[in-house]
């Protein structure tokens, strides 16, 4: 194994679990983002020999899944439906009381659009600017606005206590 193959195993080993958690925000499916890191890291390891430096690698994995899940939002959508209400369950100091929460912001998520999805993660979890995920998705600024405002506004509505939820809670 050379030097650069060697560097490339290196680069799985480390960043796969990192890549791993931010696919799984962006598709809202462990076995989609196991795909989703999949077809990022083939396409690294074949553009692997023209990165000048294995530092970039990351940033182009990222980039690479940010495009192929954009791709996604051209398909044709098939609707999903969740079974059971999206309201939060009051908070308790019963620790179950967090397990409730967490899951049904995921459910919550999960009625986000995939592109609302995506601007939600690289805005809030990846602590992107508009400029940074608008360049990133391929996308105008004023497009990451709007789906980041409406994607807002949608978790609002569905969970309208949980903003009084979280500030009740110790850190």
């Amino acid at each position: 194994m050379d030097a650069r193959e060697a560097d490339y195993a290196h680069f799985v080993r480390s960043r796969t679990r990192a890549l791993l958690r931010s696919a799984y925000l962006l598709t809202g499916d462990q076995h989609l983002a196991e795909d989703l890191v999949q077809e990022a890291l083939a396409r690294t390891h074949r553009a692997w020999h023209r990165l000048e430096r294995p530092e970039n690698a990351e940033a182009y994995a990222r980039k690479v899944m940010y495009h192929a899940q954009a791709s996604l939002w051209r398909r044709p959508k098939v609707a999903e439906v969740l079974p059971g209400d999206v309201g939060p369950e009051p908070a308790g100091d019963d620790p179950a009381d967090d397990t409730v929460q967490r899951l049904t912001l995921r459910r919550a998520l999960l009625t986000l659009t995939a592109k609302q999805r995506a601007m939600i993660v690289l805005r809030f979890f990846e602590d992107r600017t508009e400029a940074e995920a608008a360049q990133l998705l391929g996308v105008s600024i004023s497009t990451v606005k709007t789906q980041t405002g409406r994607a807002l506004e949608r978790l609002r509505t569905l969970l309208p206590d949980l903003r009084v939820l979280t500030q009740d809670k110790p850190r």
